[in-house]
């Protein structure tokens, strides 16, 4: 496959993002998403630097459709060669931005030395966003926790995002309001547990007015996140928007100032439609699509029919575009 050419930057975008998820992020979801927001900024799941350099075929990791831009791929890793070769790779399949994950505190980042616990490394961090800044003329950002353990006061912040930003050049910044714990909380404790602090965030962007400075965590709806927009520069949900994708339907018009792509559930399937028809003809199981739409009609006329008529027949091997047709009769328009 010939990679696509690279698009024109994220800076727009960043006003709203959605959240680099594991195993939902998909390309599938992706695509699903662009039926819904032209605008939003999508990130990839988080890929790490060995799969990227070594797993095969690379189209696994870093293939996506046209339609998915404004699209960034997040990278895990700490070594500033491979992630400058990584950032490289990004670039040349069209990329618009690539991002550094410094915010994941599962055990399974941490032994690998990548994640959050990074963030007890200023210096390191600076390093490989320094190194990948030389690498690409896309923008490199970083995406972190406001702390880590006892690491957690504001000064310790401060010094991270000044080390990431004066050292390593980095000009973007996605700050999930969260501490971290690394060890004694799962990664879904980690996203719970600790106490959100944006008031933190907003500190941060007053003493550092020239960082584009986005919000992560806690925020469940439109609602939650547009106050932030009067002192932040961009804010990003995450399972709020894989959970009730409907939510991103709203996002052009309220965010944007631009009108809505759709104006029914009904429409965004059916606009879905030929991307589903193509995945299928690759070979990709019906279900491996449709998981992703399962929440679009939670709570409205039909909604439970539709998700039960695809829970019961898209896993099927057989399972077609007419099965995805059948689904849709259950929506109302």
């Amino acid at each position: 496959m010939t990679p696509p050419l690279p698009t024109a930057t994220a800076d727009h975008a960043r006003r709203f993002s959605v959240a680099p998820m594991m195993d939902w992020t998909t390309r599938d979801y992706r695509a699903f998403a662009r039926c819904l927001t032209r605008e939003a900024l999508l990130y990839t799941e988080m890929v790490t630097t060995g799969a990227l350099l070594h797993g095969t075929p690379r189209e696994r990791f870093v293939g996506h459709s046209e339609v998915e831009h404004p699209l960034a791929l997040q990278l895990g890793g700490s070594d500033a060669g491979e992630l400058a070769e990584c950032a490289a790779i990004a670039q040349h399949w069209g990329f618009d931005e690539v991002n550094l994950n410094v915010g994941c505190p599962s055990d399974r980042v941490q032994n690998n030395e990548i994640g959050a616990c990074l963030m007890a490394s200023p210096d390191k961090v600076a390093r490989a966003v320094k190194a990948m800044q030389e690498a690409v003329s896309i923008p490199v950002t970083v995406k972190c926790r406001i702390g880590i353990d006892d690491q957690d006061s504001e000064a310790d912040l401060d010094r991270f995002i000044d080390q990431v930003a004066d050292e390593g050049g980095c000009r973007v910044f996605i700050v999930h309001a969260r501490k971290a714990w690394l060890a004694g909380l799962s990664p879904k404790q980690n996203r719970e547990v600790p106490p959100l602090d944006y008031a933190r965030v907003q500190r941060l962007k007053t003493r550092r007015p020239e960082l584009h400075i986005s919000l992560n965590g806690g925020l469940a709806t439109l609602d939650d996140a547009r106050p932030h927009l009067q002192h932040l520069d961009g804010v990003m949900l995450g399972r709020a928007a894989y959970h009730d994708p409907w939510l991103l339907a709203s996002v052009d018009e309220q965010l944007f100032g631009r009108p809505a792509l759709v104006s029914s559930r009904l429409d965004a399937l059916k606009a879905f439609r030929p991307y589903v028809k193509q995945r299928l003809a690759e070979g990709v199981r019906l279900n491996h699509i449709t998981r992703h739409i399962l929440g679009l009609c939670a709570g409205q006329h039909g909604g439970r029919a539709f998700r039960r008529y695809l829970s019961q027949h898209a896993h099927l091997p057989d399972a077609g575009i007419e099965v995805y047709d059948a689904a849709l009769e259950w929506v109302s328009g």
